[in-house]
């Protein structure tokens, strides 16, 4: 029987093999690029909007299981969601990875909380927030390179 941390390791795995929403937007309203120079993730991130509702999100790039898997798991959790509750979702999920004690924050974060065992190694909670520092990016509309340094 798998017990949880294997049921996470395996989610991850799967959204690294299948990421979800692995798309450019030719027409997004926002987009924003990420790059993590300690292992070399990078990540374009796209976004349409529906009034404050972010109606479809999407990224390309290149990154470890932990990048990929979190840009695929931000993406099919911030759609729908409002601006409000998207930044809401990114405070949760960086409180999540960055708290001393595991699983300190995470119990309504659902799929994302299969990252919550990240925060025992403190550098791939860069790589798991590389995309959401990327999304925030492109909705505050900022041009600049987002980097994790």
């Amino acid at each position: 029987m798998l017990d949880i941390q294997d049921l996470y390791q395996e989610m991850i795995l799967d959204h690294n093999r299948s990421p979800r929403n692995y798309r450019v937007i030719e027409q997004a309203d926002y987009s924003a690029e990420g790059y993590n120079p300690l292992c070399g993730d990078r990540v374009t991130v796209f976004i349409n909007l529906d009034g404050d509702v972010v109606k479809e999100v999407t990224f390309q790039g290149s990154g470890c299981a932990i990048s990929t898997a979190s840009a695929s798991l931000m993406t099919q959790s911030l759609k729908g969601k409002t601006l409000t509750e998207a930044k809401t979702l990114f405070e949760q999920f960086h409180g999540m990875l960055t708290a001393s004690e595991e699983g300190a924050i995470g119990s309504c974060l659902g799929k994302l909380e299969v990252f919550s065992g990240v925060c025992k190694y403190p550098a791939r909670v860069k790589c798991a927030t590389l995309v959401w520092h990327t999304v925030n990016a492109a909705l505050q509309d900022r041009h600049e390179m987002v980097t994790t340094e």
